[in-house]
């Protein structure tokens, strides 16, 4: 049986990040009927008309993403858990994670977490530069990053991961490996990087395009990634995808992987996509029209569509390329001409993504598709 998870998303965030286009809110800016009270009880009513699509199917994996899911008290999160193994069931080593901020868990919020079956958290640390975090609209105090580590640690989670981000304009070379140093010197097995991308209609990019901010060039960017491969190979990670880098495979995100693998999903909550049996569809964005949906009984379904042989395909290959262990050389063309590049290895019948393959990612992705 195809592998099977459940992602759910909380769209409550204390403030909007400006380079964010993530479908979040603060409590300002939502009305009636979309509320953090009520939340947990719309998200298990949406889990309810998932166990009467699929029946009973093991959950292997469930992620809670935003947004902040922490926003939510840690026993509406349990609930929402208890819920999905009451409908649908987890196996028993399911991972189940949860995005926080580290101003957002205390000790007992984390205990009560992992008591509850949560065995992964990742933290959205994005920098340890004050002026960097600043620049992101972060308003967590980069101090507190080791604490929640140490919390979740004490808490016993089993895997603990945080989340960087490079390319943030103003940013050094210096300042990007204070922060990698800073990530590593935590009980973490698992780091995520990502170059800053600029959203349209974000309020980031309406500063770039004032001229307020100035972004990177490709040439920094690239230098930034091969200082994040350097410096955690160093210290022991190995990268596994493009942009996430882990201690052992243990320390590896299942969930992720089942998006990079093709397996199915069903996303709860608004906005949340899913895919199961060869389609895909989403959810309304907006919270209060989730809520209103749900309330009414009816599915909080937006748009759907089947998906093709070829699509599937080609979705195939662009995200397992992405990946360490490659893909097999049958299904490329102009495998040849990347290798002599120095884009493309080839071990036994796969092909793997070299450094500078991985920096071109997109390009080689193309040119073998």
């Amino acid at each position: 049986m195809t592998p099977f998870g459940v992602y759910v998303h909380v769209p409550f965030c204390s403030v909007r990040c400006g380079y964010c286009d993530f479908n979040t809110y603060t409590a300002d800016e939502l009305g009636d009927g979309a509320t953090r009270a009520s939340y947990a009880d719309t998200a298990i009513a949406e889990i309810r008309q998932a166990a009467a699509s699929v029946g009973r199917r093991p959950v292997e994996t469930v992620f809670f993403g935003g947004g902040t899911p922490t926003q939510l008290p840690a026993g509406d999160l349990v609930r929402i858990l208890r819920a999905i193994d009451d409908e649908i069931g987890l196996v028993p080593d399911a991972e189940v994670t949860t995005e926080a901020n580290p101003d957002s868990v205390t000790p007992e919020s984390l205990a009560e977490l992992r008591a509850a079956g949560f065995s992964r958290i990742s933290f959205g640390m994005q920098s340890a530069v004050p002026h960097v975090l600043a620049m992101l609209d972060r308003t967590h105090d980069p101090d507190r990053v080791p604490l929640a580590v140490a919390w979740a640690r004490g808490a016993g989670f089993e895997h603990v991961s945080v989340d960087l981000i490079y390319g943030t304009p103003g940013e050094t070379l210096d300042d990007w490996r204070t922060s990698l140093d800073t990530a590593i010197s935590m009980d973490v097995d698992h780091v995520s990087a990502y170059a800053l991308i600029v959203e349209a209609g974000t309020a980031f990019a309406r500063k770039v395009s004032r001229g307020e901010v100035v972004v990177p060039d490709d040439d920094e960017t690239a230098l930034k990634y091969e200082l994040a491969d350097s410096v955690l190979g160093d210290a022991g990670f190995a990268w596994y995808e493009l942009s996430n880098w882990a201690t052992s495979d243990a320390g590896r995100c299942r969930h992720n992987e089942l998006y990079w693998t093709g397996a199915d999903w069903w996303g709860i909550g608004p906005g949340a996509h899913s895919h199961l049996a060869g389609r895909r569809w989403w959810n309304v964005k907006h919270p209060a029209a989730y809520a209103s949906r749900l309330a009414a009984g009816d599915s909080p379904e937006a748009d759907g569509e089947d998906i093709d042989i070829a699509t599937a395909g080609l979705e195939d290959i662009m995200l397992r390329l992405r990946l360490r262990e490659g893909i097999e050389v049958a299904a490329l063309k102009n495998v040849d001409a990347m290798v002599a590049d120095g884009l493309l290895g080839v071990a036994a019948d796969r092909v793997v993504l070299t450094l500078r393959g991985r920096l071109l990612a997109d390009y080689v992705i193309r040119s073998v598709t």
